[in-house]
């Protein structure tokens, strides 16, 4: 799906959000699967070097997509999260262990006092990943049950941008939500996206959408 460059101004906005409701409506013309498919948004990208304009950020959309495995780094167990406190480490010694921790999880959190500890130990693994504890979205000051369920809150409704190749694809939602909570949790993402960027709308080629088991819809906007 190409989209315009360009998206300034109430107009454009209003034609982004309709062209993206045409593209869903030929999408779910392919009928529905025995799974809720993910939609997914490809945004390729021109005139960007992903080694040298690093692009790793966290979007937040309206519409939460679906609850996160998250695990969490604390001084205390948490009633409600797999929580690895720092007795817990040395289990941690053997690499394939480490594999296999960042493999069940989607996201990790950490207490502030924990972090030096954790980088040491997990960060060969995570780092890598890119599932190590970050400041932007991950890091908690206490293991004080508020905090983490607002962390928690937040994590469910991020998506995270780390650009690797000049090429992104994010799931921004599921098939069974509503057309309008997809197309504003894609308004987000894009826009979030354009701020983000060295050159901005320049540095757009093209947007896709598609269906986990469909073909990317092109939409043209003028």
């Amino acid at each position: 799906m190409f989209i315009a460059r360009n998206l300034g101004g109430y107009n454009q906005m209003a034609e982004f959000g309709n062209e993206i409701k045409k593209a869903l409506i030929e999408l779910r013309k392919e009928g529905e699967r025995k799974f809720n498919q993910t939609v997914d948004l490809i945004v390729n990208l021109q005139k960007f070097d992903p080694k040298r304009d690093a692009l790793n950020i966290f979007i937040q959309v309206p519409h939460k997509i679906r609850d996160k495995k998250i695990c969490a780094f604390l001084t205390t167990k948490h009633a409600e999260l797999d929580t690895i406190t720092e007795a817990d480490f040395r289990r941690y010694s053997d690499k394939k262990e480490l594999k296999k921790l960042e493999g069940k999880y989607d996201f990790f959190i950490s207490q502030a006092t924990l972090m030096p500890k954790v980088a040491t130990v997990f960060g060969r693994v995570l780092g890598p990943s890119g599932k190590m504890p970050s400041p932007q979205l991950g890091i908690v000051q206490s293991a004080e049950d508020k905090s983490i369920d607002e962390l928690r809150e937040k994590i469910n409704h991020s998506i995270r941008i780390r650009a690797k190749e000049a090429s992104i694809k994010l799931g921004i939602g599921k098939q069974k939500m509503k057309d309008e909570e997809l197309i504003e949790n894609i308004e987000s993402v894009y826009h979030a996206l354009l701020k983000a960027l060295p050159k901005g709308s320049e540095n757009i080629k093209n947007v896709g959408l598609k269906f986990t088991m469909t073909k990317p819809q092109r939409v043209s906007l003028k």
